[in-house]
């Protein structure tokens, strides 16, 4: 099961300058949670990815923290969103700039401390095509071991009840939410008719041979900015099962990037 909420010790802004030196190893881990703030229809908050980003963390240093010597990093909050740019409140980088934040973040870290293994929690699916080129360049770049972990799709457990593929603010995102920060989640604040759209996700969003610039305002994708199912038909108890499956397909990820050696 999920801890609690209890406070995480292993938070690297709360180390005085000197415990650098003496708490951190080479075999130490720095965890880097990488967000977003853009719509998530009108029942969840911009911060969404965010939060199950940071909060995950949380839960992953809880859990192996001790074991394989987990630090947690200050969140990035912003990804890149302009597939949401038609809503207010989304604000999105420049692949440019995600990549130049990303690499001087990175860069000043491998300085600072004498860690050299870094595992990057992304909360956000829009970010995971940039990601995955950019740990070559990272990898090559500074010799250390790093990987990639995506929380949402981490997890083998299914989301039940939704006809449309779980994309954007749907029944797992919600569901994941009621389970972190339930008093974000607003679904009083749904349109009383809503039923989820689809007739294009396969086409334009899921289809792995061809590649379209779609945005969630497109009405035969979406409806009110979610790709999925109907967020009333989320729960808590589906999102813990859904962040207890990630934890377990973590242990071994982790197992792996402990081991490897540059």
């Amino acid at each position: 099961m999920i801890p609690n909420g209890r406070p995480v010790a292993r938070q690297f802004g709360r180390l005085a300058a000197p415990a650098v030196l003496t708490e951190l190893t080479a075999e130490s881990v720095l965890c880097l949670p990488i967000g977003s703030h853009e719509q998530h229809g009108p029942h969840l908050p911009l911060n969404t990815d965010t939060v199950i980003a940071e909060q995950f963390t949380r839960l992953l240093i809880e859990r192996y923290g001790e074991q394989h010597d987990l630090w947690a990093l200050p969140t990035i909050p912003y990804g890149l969103s302009l597939d949401h740019a038609w809503s207010p409140g989304t604000v999105s980088l420049r692949i440019a700039g995600f990549m130049a934040l990303l690499e001087a973040v990175v860069t000043e870290y491998l300085r600072a401390t004498p860690a050299r293994r870094l595992l990057i929690v992304n909360g956000h699916g829009g970010n995971r095509g940039i990601l995955e080129p950019a740990l070559y360049e990272l990898e090559r770049a500074h010799r250390f071991s790093v990987c990639v972990i995506h929380p949402t799709s981490l997890s083998p457990v299914p989301t039940v009840g939704g006809a449309v593929p779980e994309v954007h603010a749907g029944i797992r995102e919600t569901a994941m939410m009621l389970e972190l920060a339930p008093d974000d989640v607003h679904l009083d604040r749904l349109p009383t008719d809503f039923a989820a759209s689809g007739s294009d996700v396969q086409r334009l969003v899921m289809e792995r041979g061809t590649t379209w610039p779609w945005t969630s305002g497109d009405s035969r994708i979406a409806t009110c900015g979610v790709i999925g199912g109907n967020p009333r038909e989320a729960t808590a108890d589906a999102g813990r099962a859904v962040l207890d499956g990630a934890l377990d397909a973590a242990g071994p990820v982790l197992a792996h990037l402990t081991d490897r050696h540059q």
